[in-house]
């Protein structure tokens, strides 16, 4: 059986645990951090507060809908990163309001972590990258294209998208997902002219 105090050291550490072992070592973003443990923080107040069965899913509803609103309003962020907004959110709500005391906030809390951990883990797919990248050159056929990608990347071009073909000025801006040979070798950083024929 998981009491109050249970549940909020439950949720305290999870949060900790999302922000500080799992999501800071591999992003190094400090202000993510601060808005994860927020939210996972702010959201576990309020739903302890408002713990009434007949609210609590409107409340779970509407805290999600509100998330949405502050990602519209905010500096974009990755997709990876809205997961683990979702992530403190959701600790939050399932140490707050569960109806009734019980080990499965617990479990479920720890599911969600341990979700986190494995799905955003740097050797799932660690030979994957995905760049935005604009060329010094304007290219209207997909298949030099490609090749041009996997000379410049040194890797094996899986997925382009070509966003914008100037030919006025010479330049093409592409999305490349792509698999470098090596999990070691050298990658151009996201909006840096890495080699020549790249800009930002």
């Amino acid at each position: 059986m998981a009491t109050p105090l249970l549940l909020v050291a439950t949720d305290l550490v999870a949060g900790s645990v999302l922000a500080f072992a799992v999501y800071f070592p591999r992003h190094h973003r400090k202000d993510l951090v601060t808005a994860f443990l927020g939210i996972n923080v702010g959201v576990l107040a309020v739903a302890m507060t408002l713990s009434d069965a007949a609210v609590g899913i409107g409340l779970g509803m509407g805290l999600f809908g509100v998330l949405s609103i502050i990602r519209l309003r905010s500096s974009e962020i990755a997709q990876h990163e809205i997961a683990y907004y979702f992530a403190a959110l959701a600790i939050g709500l399932l140490n707050g309001i569960p109806e009734e005391t019980s080990a499965l906030p617990v479990a479920l809390t720890a599911l969600v972590v341990v979700t986190l951990y494995v799905a955003d883990h740097p050797r799932l797919y660690a030979r994957h990258r995905s760049r935005s990248l604009r060329l010094d050159s304007a290219h209207t056929d997909e298949a030099a294209l490609r090749a041009h990608l996997e000379a410049l990347l040194g890797g094996r071009v899986v997925n382009l998208s070509v966003k914008n073909v100037d030919l006025v000025n010479d330049t093409t801006l592409v999305e490349v997902r792509y698999v470098i040979h090596h999990a070691g070798a050298p990658v151009p950083a996201p909006g840096s002219a890495a080699r020549p024929g790249v800009r930002a």
